[in-house]
C-alpha cells in the first residue's frame, strides 16, 4: 500500500479507538489514539515530501520526459571538495552510439581527497561494464601512460555514478586535471534525441564550460539548448547552429561563461536519419 493509504488507515484506526476511548474512559485507549493521529500526520508529511521531490525531479523537453536526469536529480551528491574552473565535453554521435570525453581542471579545496565522482546519464541502461570507461589523471600523468579504470558507486541504472581514483592524493589548495572516456553503446535512437551536461559542485561557479557535439553521418534537423535547474523547470536557452558543416560531419559547440556550480544544460535534437 502507498503511504498516503497507510496514513489514512491510520487516522480512521485512530479515530475509532478515540470513540472507543471516550466510551470505556480507558486512559490507555486514549494514549493509543493518539499515539496512531501522530503515526498517520508522520506518513502524510513523508509521503507529501516524496511526492514533491518527485515533482521536483521531472523534466521535460519537446513533450519527452528526460528520465535519465530525472533520476540523477533525485540521486544528485553535491561535491564539495574541488573548485573547477574549467570544463570540456566532447560528444561524438555516431548511429546510435554516444562518444563521450570529459575533462576537468581546477583545484582542491580540503586535504586528502583520492578521487572524483561523475554521473553518466543514459536512457539505455547499457551495463557498466559495456561502457568501456577509461580515465587519466592528468597533473600526475601528463602523458596519459597510465589509464585508470572508474568505480561504480551504488546500483546500475539509467543514472550511473562513478568515481575516477587519482593516481595520487590531492590536498587543498593543489591542481587536479581528469579526463574521462566512455561509450555508450546504442542510446540515441531515431527522432528525438538528447546529451546532458551536468554540474554538481558545492561552491562557487564554473569559470568557463564547453560542449562540442560532433554528428557522424545525418545532421541533426535541430539542435536546441535548454537549462533544467533540478527544480522542475527549464527554459530555452538557444538554438545551435552548426559550427563546420560537411557531408558526413556536422559540429556545435556552445561556450558557457560563469556557470552555476550546480546545474544542468540538455542538449535536444532531432534527427530523421542516422
Amino acid at each position: 500500500m502507498s503511504l498516503d493509504t497507510l496514513a489514512a488507515l491510520a487516522t480512521i484506526l485512530g479515530t475509532g479507538v478515540s470513540i472507543l476511548a471516550l466510551i470505556e474512559s480507558r486512559a490507555w485507549l486514549v494514549l493509543i489514539s493518539f499515539s496512531l493521529v501522530c503515526l498517520s500526520l508522520a506518513l502524510w508529511w513523508y509521503a507529501r515530501r516524496q511526492r514533491m521531490a518527485l515533482n521536483s525531479a521531472s523534466t521535460v523537453i519537446e513533450g519527452h520526459s528526460i528520465d535519465s536526469l530525472n533520476i540523477a536529480n533525485l540521486r544528485r551528491r553535491v561535491n564539495r571538495n574541488f573548485v573547477v574552473q574549467a570544463v570540456r565535453h566532447t560528444v561524438r554521435i555516431d548511429g546510435e552510439d554516444m562518444e563521450i570525453e570529459w575533462k576537468y581542471s581546477g583545484f582542491c579545496r580540503t586535504n586528502g581527497v583520492s578521487s572524483m565522482d561523475f554521473s553518466l546519464d543514459s536512457d539505455a541502461g547499457t551495463p557498466f561494464e559495456q561502457l568501456h570507461c577509461v580515465a587519466f589523471d592528468l597533473i600526475n600523468d601528463p602523458e596519459m601512460m597510465h589509464p585508470i579504470r572508474p568505480i561504480l558507486i551504488g546500483t546500475e541504472g539509467i543514472s550511473k555514478k562513478i568515481a575516477v581514483p587519482f593516481l595520487k592524493t590531492i590536498d587543498a589548495n593543489e591542481p587536479f586535471g581528469v579526463l574521462l572516456k566512455c561509450t555508450l553503446p546504442r542510446c540515441v535512437k531515431l527522432g528525438f534525441g538528447y546529451y546532458t551536461s551536468t554540474s554538481s559542485f558545492g561552491r562557487g561557479r564554473v569559470q568557463q564550460c564547453i560542449v562540442h557535439l560532433v554528428f557522424v553521418g545525418s545532421a541533426p534537423n535541430w539542435l536546441r539548448v535548454y537549462e533544467s535547474t533540478g527544480r522542475g523547470s527549464s527554459k530555452l536557452v538557444k538554438t545551435l547552429a552548426p559550427t563546420r558543416f560537411e557531408i558526413d560531419l556536422t559540429e556545435y559547440m556552445d561556450v558557457v561563461n560563469n556557470r552555476e556550480g550546480q546545474s544542468a544544460r540538455i542538449y535536444a535534437f532531432w534527427r530523421d536519419a542516422i
